[in-house]
């Protein structure tokens, strides 16, 4: 026998109208079906469920039980937290954090202006373009704030007066920057086998 596809899985959940809410809410899957009953079909148990249905698109059903005669729901306590899960897929990184309550800017970022304590940075390395990101994030740094960016090597070894300038500007700003290991970006959207280093700037208080 060939199987064409996945139905649905189910898992079990505290609350069903809680948890179809919150999957509508945040995950926009639709409520397509609940099922009631005071027994078990396939072994005739007595034992009352709610079973719901969420469409999770491209025809992919995702399944909760809601078991009230049942003891509390726990984990399999012989299996280690981070093995069992489910992975879901989304457009893009931008649509993720905004679901979690991130407030988004997606824009040319050297146009961004505005003060931060904290700045994640991974800028496009060609022609030494990550210099100029490193210190235009630099400049929306508050006083105490840290930034941590990925740069390529060109400015760390390079002999153009860009480069050294540079490598100045960072001794005059107190940064700490190592080496990462070869093919650290190997693999992802855009994958590059360039040598990189991490970069980390904690901004100085006035005296």
């Amino acid at each position: 026998m060939q199987i064409q596809k996945i139905h649905h899985v189910a898992y079990r959940c505290k609350d069903a109208k809680q948890t179809v809410e919150w999957y509508g809410k945040y995950l926009n899957m639709g409520f397509v079906l609940a099922i009631a009953e005071d027994s078990v079909p396939s072994t005739g148990e007595p034992d009352p469920y709610m079973h719901i249905f969420l469409d999770a698109g491209h025809g992919n059903i995702l399944a909760f039980f809601e078991l009230p005669g049942q003891p509390p729901m726990d984990r399999d306590r012989n299996t280690p937290v981070w093995t069992q899960h489910l992975a879901l897929q989304v457009d893009t990184l931008e649509e993720l954090l905004a679901a979690k309550g991130y407030a988004v800017q997606h824009r040319d970022f050297l146009s961004c202006q505005g003060a931060y304590d904290r700045v994640v940075l991974n800028p496009p390395f060609e022609k030494m373009a990550d210099v100029l990101h490193l210190q235009h994030a630099y400049s929306m740094l508050v006083p105490g704030g840290r930034l941590v960016g990925i740069m390529g090597d060109s400015a760390f070894v390079g002999s153009t007066a860009k480069a050294v300038a540079f490598r100045d500007w960072l001794h005059n700003v107190n940064a700490e920057w190592w080496q990462l290991p070869a093919g650290t970006f190997n693999e992802g959207d855009r994958p590059t086998k360039v040598g990189t280093r991490m970069v980390v700037i904690d901004k100085r208080c006035p005296l």
